[in-house]
């Protein structure tokens, strides 16, 4: 990952440049990462909003990736009925 380096003193240990945002949500919103903090789930609100924000990139490449994935079958499947 671009911007990570290990700890020197622990190799283990990758620590990743930063990038501060700010946010503003609506209430009902902003009640989500509040309550997956307050049942133990996350340490804090912005290791929630991470989470999320992790969760919501990946997920359009793999929406995209299933639909050609799927495409491709339905052409293989039509082909090898024609031969």
């Amino acid at each position: 990952m671009q911007g990570a380096r290990p700890c020197e003193n622990t190799p283990e240990v990758i620590i990743y440049a930063m990038t501060t945002l700010t946010l503003e949500l609506p209430e009902a919103l902003s009640a989500e990462p509040d309550a997956a903090v307050q049942s133990g789930w996350f340490e804090s609100q912005t290791e929630a909003v991470r989470a999320a924000e992790r969760d919501s990139m990946g997920r359009p490449k793999l929406e995209l990736l299933e639909k050609y994935l799927l495409y491709d079958i339905k052409w293989t499947l039509n082909v090898s009925k024609t031969v």
